[in-house]
């Protein structure tokens, strides 16, 4: 099952894309096939809201629409016939190959699962394990894989949760997602769910949500081609060291290429001050894509309007902050790489007698803790009988203090049955009442916290370090600096882990290439020691310079020279240095620094 998941997970969209200009904003390109998929899914209840929702939409809106309904998988379905006498669309049922075209309204078969790649439907057979049977999830997913930005998610009336995991999926890769407001739903518990997820951007009755469809249909957002970050290699060192401008998608015509770049620049240092991290060095794009996911959202037409809401709610920088790092993730992401960590990382680890018992694993970037899990947990399965004979210490890291909660608390939801074997989830799970929890036995081997890579000094002396999937949102200036921090974390016996997008193929005197396939590296020794460094870049508000300030006048002026510079250290010390705290051998917390 594993293995049939991360197929569907590895899908990219394949349609052929040439940009052309959007007819009502000229400076729009707008690809070639690239028009919006709408994924509405329901379960019981969900009859009404159909009708409810293709009453009030039009027939030529430029989307496609996909239902997934829950249905009994021994009789045929009528849904096909009876929403086509609620819109002038033409609707039919979903046969394997048939191709996605606008305009159009498709529907489940019973007794199937349904995915999309490259544009085309392709359908299997229900499966026989047990669980919940999740179709919603299931065509979720393969649609934000699959159009990115250019994939909409609704969920509507329905008992259960099955269609939260495939929000969160589309939210994650840049879709918009709407929820069936709770009141107007004759069953609440799917819209429910998805709303206390934290991934619904709206929260509409069923007409309502035709209405603000329309209002996006041509929006130049939704009709964005691939991300930057999948259409170039993640290791260019030497290409762009100054930084790339982001793609001028023409929201405001008026505005010369500079005037977008000042308008930018005031976002990311908007930003900035919000969130206290400097993003002038991630991929621009991303950035870019996200801010303009935001304005869709508020309805505003500019980057520049964008920077002045920015600065007159502060609140709306921690939501973009969300959205820029909001997770990518899940457990045994990549099932093969995992694999190939106990075929030829582990052995080695375990045969290596300079380890003393001890192993020690870093995950930087690690979201919500599913792959930071996933190390332990397939550590656990290789080491046997053997696990009490070593001390394993696991750190998860990330900028995402919301993330780095989750990861603690090792709460998941009941959809992560569909992606992990019916025997990880007897030995690693116990159920809770909101889904599973991974059991005490791994969360104790794992310790979560918030860190920034580009600037925070890093753990060391790791058997592995598993940096997978950040290098892709990050500049080759960037990469060049956190690269050699990676080598520096390692014990000299170390392995390092990438994505599959990834490599280290410029850094050829730090690290060889033990599996190519799977991105894994050795680390090489060095004849000189590297520089790190690892000033603060973020400077705080202007209201704490003040409190300094005061808090040296306040010294009395009977006080020598040596106190006054004793005193300006420990207030620089307090206020701008790296916090932190030290430990015993034992990792037990003796004294905290900030």
């Amino acid at each position: 099952m594993e293995h049939e998941q991360n197929e569907v997970k590895s899908r990219r969209s394949k349609s052929a894309s040439s940009p052309k200009k959007h007819p009502e904003r000229g400076d729009a390109p707008v690809l070639k096939g690239s028009y919006p998929i709408v994924a509405i899914g329901a379960s019981a209840g969900g009859l009404e809201a159909y009708r409810e929702f293709f009453h009030a939409l039009p027939s030529d809106t430029g989307m496609a629409f996909v239902l997934i309904q829950h249905l009994d998988p021994s009789h045929e379905s009528m849904l096909t016939e009876i929403i086509a006498k609620t819109t002038r669309m033409p609707v039919e049922e979903v046969k394997s190959g048939v191709t996605v075209q606008p305009n159009r309204v498709y529907v489940i078969p019973p007794n199937a699962l349904m995915a999309l790649a490259g544009g085309v439907f392709q359908l299997s057979p229900r499966r026989k394990a047990p669980g919940q049977h999740l179709a919603v999830n299931f065509f979720m997913h393969s649609l934000a894989m699959e159009r990115k930005s250019g994939a909409i998610a609704i969920v509507l009336s329905g008992t259960g949760a099955d269609g939260t995991a495939g929000m969160e999926d589309i939210k994650a890769e840049g879709g918009i997602t709407f929820a069936q407001h709770p009141d107007t739903a004759k069953y609440d518990g799917m819209p429910r769910s998805v709303i206390d997820s934290g991934c619904a951007d709206f929260i509409l009755a069923p007409k309502d949500m035709a209405k603000e469809l329309l209002r996006i249909q041509h929006h130049p957002y939704v009709h964005l081609g691939k991300p930057e970050e999948e259409d170039s290699s993640a290791d260019k060192p030497g290409a762009e060291e100054s930084g790339a401008e982001p793609q001028d998608i023409g929201l405001a015509s008026s505005d010369s290429p500079s005037s977008h770049a000042r308008d930018f620049s005031a976002v990311l240092s908007q930003l900035r001050k919000s969130s206290g991290v400097d993003f002038s060095q991630y991929k621009p794009n991303t950035i870019h894509r996200r801010a303009l996911r935001r304005m869709l959202l508020l309805k505003l037409d500019s980057l520049r309007d964008y920077a002045s809401h920015l600065k007159e709610h502060p609140g709306e920088g921690e939501k973009l902050f969300d959205d820029v790092l909001i997770p990518v993730t899940s457990f045994f992401r990549d099932f093969e790489a995992f694999e190939a960590l106990k075929t030829q990382v582990y052995p080695a680890i375990v045969k290596d007698k300079g380890n003393k018992g001890t192993i020690r694993m870093w995950a930087p970037g690690c979201s919500t803790g599913e792959e930071t899990y996933s190390l332990a947990m397939t550590l656990l399965e290789f080491l046997g009988d053997r696990a009490s004979s070593f001390q394993v210490q696991i750190f998860g890291t990330d900028l995402n203090e919301k993330g780095i909660q989750k990861a603690r608390a090792g709460i998941y939801r009941e959809s992560i049955a569909e992606e992990i074997s019916p025997e990880r989830m007897a030995r690693f799970f116990v159920k809770v009442e909101e889904g599973y929890r991974v059991n005490k036995a791994v969360r104790d081997m794992c310790v979560f916290a918030r860190q920034n890579l580009a600037n925070d000094p890093p753990f060391s002396q790791m058997n592995v370090v598993a940096c997978r999937n950040l290098l892709i949102y990050i500049q080759p200036v960037l990469q060049k600096k956190i690269i050699p921090i990676l080598h520096y974390a390692l014990k000299s016996s170390g392995f390092l882990v990438l994505g599959g997008s990834e490599s280290v193929s410029a850094f050829p005197e730090l690290f060889s290439t033990l599996d190519k396939k799977h991105k894994i590296y050795a680390k090489k020794a060095i004849t000189s020691r590297l520089h790190y460094d690892f000033a603060q870049s973020y400077y705080p508000p202007q209201s704490t310079f003040r409190v300094s300030a005061n808090a040296l006048k306040s010294l009395s002026a009977d006080k020598n020279e040596p106190d006054l510079q004793a005193e300006a250290d420990r207030v620089v010390l307090r206020e701008h240095a790296p916090v932190g705290v030290v430990i015993n051998r034992e990792m037990e917390v003796v004294h905290f620094r900030g």
